[in-house]
């Protein structure tokens, strides 16, 4: 029989779904509803979001005591509460207190890279270590953090905004791509090359046809010269990143999630072309990938949860 003390519940928010997962003993996975995203307004947002809190905590038997957090992309300003994202319908909402206005408690709100760092911190890839990287590789760039198991202190509910540094104009050069606008309204972002979107036009530069990156990646573990430079293009790129991200947060392990984390051998190349980056002496973080896969959003958001519970 499952202790429900030890049962936590946490929510996925995405541009496309909202996954709600119950957690038993070890934030082992029990159960999961997924509806759509509603993206038409914030009210119907928050129906959907509604159904999928009640959901668990029908599902836990503990009703309003189950401690439940939310992972969710975007950004929240940590004094006024208010809200921005790209793909949910949350922009300009003090979403923290519409939350606690609709369910009569307050729901810990953790971004989603955030969120993926924090579950491969507890009984993931990155168990035992004390400072873990979380660097999420798909159709953005995004990074989270955690030292001593939990997320440090920050300011505002944000992640590591690690795809929206700028990419060295000399490596630009020298791989011979040209400067890109990003969404985020800056130019030269490491996100217009390093996404599965910036790979696939590395590949349209370079090849002379768009192709997808699992495509290429199969091209390459075949012996394909061409799709192998590509490869090795990003890869560059990509360890002049990590080399941003160990200088400032000097993590023990980054951890890679995403879609791209699935390119074949990608630890084995990025950790090749991350060494010959090394800084003087300092010793490099092991790169791993990561082991919750699609739960970890979720999973995370629950620690989160009963991190803050236990912490009343």
């Amino acid at each position: 029989m499952t202790d429900l003390a030890a049962i936590s519940g946490g929510i996925d928010l995405g541009g496309t779904k909202i996954e709600a997962r119950l957690f038993g003993p070890g934030y082992q996975s029990i159960d999961s509803l997924r509806i759509p995203t509603p993206r038409g307004s914030f009210d119907s947002f928050l129906r959907a979001l509604a159904k999928q809190i009640h959901w668990l905590e029908a599902q836990s038997g503990r009703g309003g005591k189950l401690p439940i957090g939310i992972g969710l992309p975007g950004i929240i300003n940590g004094e006024t509460g208010e809200a921005m994202a790209a793909n949910i319908p949350i922009t300009g909402v003090d979403l923290p207190a519409a939350l606690t206005r609709t369910f009569g408690r307050a729901l810990p709100l953790i971004n989603d890279g955030q969120a993926f760092a924090l579950s491969e911190a507890h009984g993931g890839a990155g168990l035992g270590a004390q400072s873990v990287l979380g660097l999420i590789m798909g159709t953005g760039i995004g990074a989270g953090h955690v030292l001593g198991g939990a997320p440090p202190y920050r300011r505002n509910i944000a992640g590591i905004e690690a795809g929206h540094l700028g990419i060295p104009a000399h490596l630009l050069a020298r791989v011979d791509l040209p400067l890109r606008s990003c969404g985020c309204g800056k130019k030269g972002c490491f996100e217009t090359y390093l996404s599965g979107p910036g790979l696939s036009e590395i590949c349209r530069l370079k090849l002379g046809h768009p192709i997808t990156p699992k495509d290429l990646g199969q091209a390459a573990e075949a012996g394909d010269p061409a799709a192998q430079s590509v490869l090795q293009i990003w890869a560059e790129l990509m360890a002049e990143l990590l080399l941003t991200l160990q200088i400032t947060l000097d993590p023990d392990c980054i951890i890679l999630g995403g879609g791209l984390s699935q390119l074949p051998d990608v630890t084995r190349h990025l950790t090749r072309a991350f060494a010959t980056r090394r800084l003087g002496p300092m010793a490099l973080p092991v790169l791993r990938l990561a082991a919750h896969g699609d739960s970890s959003g979720a999973r995370g958001a629950a620690i989160l949860a009963v991190q803050q519970a236990a912490r009343g």
